[in-house]
């Protein structure tokens, strides 16, 4: 019996730990936060394909902000799309050896602007700093993970 209880609680922890790694990554639904209100802006929906990521806006969430909104501030081809769907991640790839995607850019659709890109997952994949910079100079979000 207690090799069986033994067996179960091993089982259980590897399939705890396989789920923690699983989590170690940008792919996901996240909460992007105002730096200066701390309000929730919007969901971002981050995919993988043959190695890379890209994120989308699948949802508005600041209260008084039509769902309908248009990309104002962007540029060239994402000129006055909508909002939600609008592409804001593209091309980071994951650093070897490292839970760190990089390599890409972020667009801030309120600036219009893009940026370099570093994603790091953090507090066992539940959080993902989020660095857009422009040479030494950028700033961190952190987003949280929506489950």
């Amino acid at each position: 019996m207690k090799k069986i209880q033994a067996l179960a609680a091993a089982v259980l922890v590897a399939g705890g730990m396989s789920a923690a790694w699983a989590d170690m990554t940008p792919v996901g639904t996240w909460r992007s936060v105002d730096d200066k209100t701390g309000e929730a802006k919007s969901e971002i929906q981050i995919t993988e394909s043959a190695g890379v990521v890209s994120g989308h806006v699948s949802k508005l969430l600041r209260k008084g902000v039509d769902p309908t909104a248009l990309c104002t501030e962007c540029k060239d081809g994402l000129k006055d799309k909508p909002m939600v769907g609008l592409p804001i991640i593209t091309g980071a790839k994951k650093a070897e050896g490292k839970d760190v995607w990089e390599g890409g850019k972020i667009l801030d659709p309120e600036s219009g602007k893009s940026y370099t890109l570093r994603l790091t997952p953090i507090e066992d994949g539940k959080k993902l700093e989020v660095r857009g910079s422009i040479g030494p100079f950028g700033r961190t979000q952190t987003w949280v993970r929506v489950q």
